[in-house]
């Protein structure tokens, strides 16, 4: 039964920790600290490396929050997240009802906990930067929420509605899917999510490390969705196994397609076809997929104790890092700008130099060189000077004439990209795509060309975060139950 006095007791319980603790008070409150593993221990194992804030910290860091009357927080969060409430609750102890608030919103609050860019989204917007402070940890919280909801055994199940009998498909099971998935059947639909891999995920299982997300964490969500009428069916290719065609004859009223951006780029340039350079998609799936490297597992993955990964994302940081747990003696990352304009996550950049991996930035490889055997053992750099900025923001890498150098190497890792698979967008007739083979959709309401598709995550935007591919699902969510509405 609903208490329709909640808001007033929210009410006064905040007006009640506002008494308790002037701004002042919380302002000289230091933010927390993550633990962390060591790095000589973590770089010979596969355990997460953060290893979660205790209670007391939570609450300490909870009590940081000014509880902004206008909280831009949440304008920075991709999927809306109350986050002021699921702060204030952990502040007063009540660590399932912070839990409960987060997957009002989120279908996956112990993922994003742990790889979402809070420091890009959410904590950008925190007025403690006005300040001259550093911003509420509002991820590590977020986490903290979601882990001691699982610890507990205690899940809650949000509100779903009565079924409606309406049959919706899914393609992919990364995170727009999951989240499309999550809203779609608390709304009361029938949802069935197709995945073409043996393990439901996407790219939370294949593309990152268990040493930063777990994949026991994802499944614990996984079943969160199965448990409020999910579907999940693997080793099914859209396109190739069922057709869209197919889905009709189903019965399915409205089409997801999230099917990622699973097609490697590669830089094109001598001796890439070499053995031992390959794409950090191919690397890291080998790995975190299909167990490549575990004593019991037959999987096969080439190993290097000379590896240069190429790139300076969260991928190419993921497979450096990666490379040193499997055994490199020298893990190289490779990147043509400065340090000032990776991509990656500060984090993972901290945490990659902390394992020893060399960065050597400003520079570019223009050929590999392989022994007799035809297996890459030579890497030719190119270096690089930053020119003016380019459409990205970020300063232009021009090369500096004759400035080349060689490098050993017995893998190589290319991590400069992904393109969406052409398999699913070309295999629906009259589907408009663009040329990198991107669904085109209205970004308003994720609709495609064709009325009953949507579009969301890597196979619209060709490669972004986790949690923007999230809010893509709950907004194609939002609006396909509208159109539905309408039609029924």
């Amino acid at each position: 039964m609903k208490d329709n006095n909640i808001e007033g007791r929210n009410a006064e319980w905040r007006e009640n920790l506002r008494r308790s603790m002037t701004a002042k008070e919380r302002m000289k409150i230091p933010r927390v600290k993550m633990p962390e593993l060591k790095p000589e221990y973590r770089i010979k194992c596969n355990d997460e490396v953060n290893m979660g804030i205790t209670a007391e910290m939570a609450v300490l860091e909870a009590k940081r929050c000014l509880d902004c009357p206008n909280p831009q927080c949440v304008t920075g969060c991709p999927v809306s997240i109350n986050i002021p409430q699921f702060i204030k609750n952990i502040e007063r102890g009540n660590f399932a009802e912070a839990a409960a608030t987060l997957k009002e919103t989120s279908a996956l609050p112990a993922v994003c906990g742990r790889v979402c860019p809070q420091e890009k989204q959410c904590e950008s917007k925190c007025i403690h930067h006005k300040m001259n402070s550093e911003p509420v940890a509002i991820g590590y919280l977020e986490r903290f929420a979601a882990d001691y909801e699982r610890n507990s055994g205690s899940s809650s199940l949000p509100v779903v509605a009565d079924a409606n009998g309406i049959k919706i498909a899914v393609v992919g099971s990364g995170p727009a899917a999951l989240s499309f998935s999550g809203d779609m059947a608390k709304l009361g639909y029938e949802v069935t999510v197709y995945e073409a891999l043996h393990e439901i995920g996407g790219v939370l299982k294949y593309g990152i490390p268990e040493f930063r997300l777990p994949n026991t964490i994802v499944d614990h969500e996984i079943n969160g969705l199965k448990a409020i009428g999910v579907k999940f069916e693997t080793d099914i290719i859209i396109g190739k196994t069922l057709t869209y065609d197919d889905l009709h004859n189903m019965g399915y009223k409205g089409i997801f397609v999230a099917s990622g951006a699973g097609l490697p780029r590669f830089m094109n340039i001598p001796g890439e076809n070499l053995n031992g350079v390959m794409s950090s998609n191919e690397y890291l799936t080998r790995i975190n997929l299909m167990g490549a490297g575990k004593p019991d597992w037959d999987t096969p993955v080439l190993t290097g104790k000379n590896v240069a990964v190429i790139g300076g994302g969260n991928t190419a940081m993921d497979s450096v890092r990666t490379a040193r747990r499997m055994g490199a003696d020298r893990a190289i990352l490779v990147y043509r700008r400065s340090e000032e304009e990776m991509p990656a996550r500060i984090e993972e950049i901290k945490h990659a130099k902390e394992e020893g991996v060399e960065f050597l930035t400003l520079h570019n490889p223009v050929e590999y060189k392989g022994d007799e055997t035809g297996r890459v053992n030579l890497m030719r750099i190119q270096k690089m000077r930053l020119g003016e900025p380019d459409a990205s923001g970020r300063r232009s890498p021009i090369p500096i004439e004759g400035a080349i150098e060689e490098i050993p190497v017995d893998l190589v890792i290319v991590s400069v990209g992904v393109s969406p698979n052409p398999l699913v967008p070309k295999s629906i007739e009259g589907l408009e795509i663009s040329n990198r083979n991107t669904i085109m959709v209205d970004n308003n309401t994720m609709r495609s060309s064709i009325g009953d598709i949507y579009a969301g995550g890597d196979i619209v935007r060709g490669g972004a975060t986790v949690i923007l591919a999230m809010g893509d699902g709950r907004r194609a969510a939002a609006n396909m139950h509208e159109a539905l509405k309408n039609m029924h």
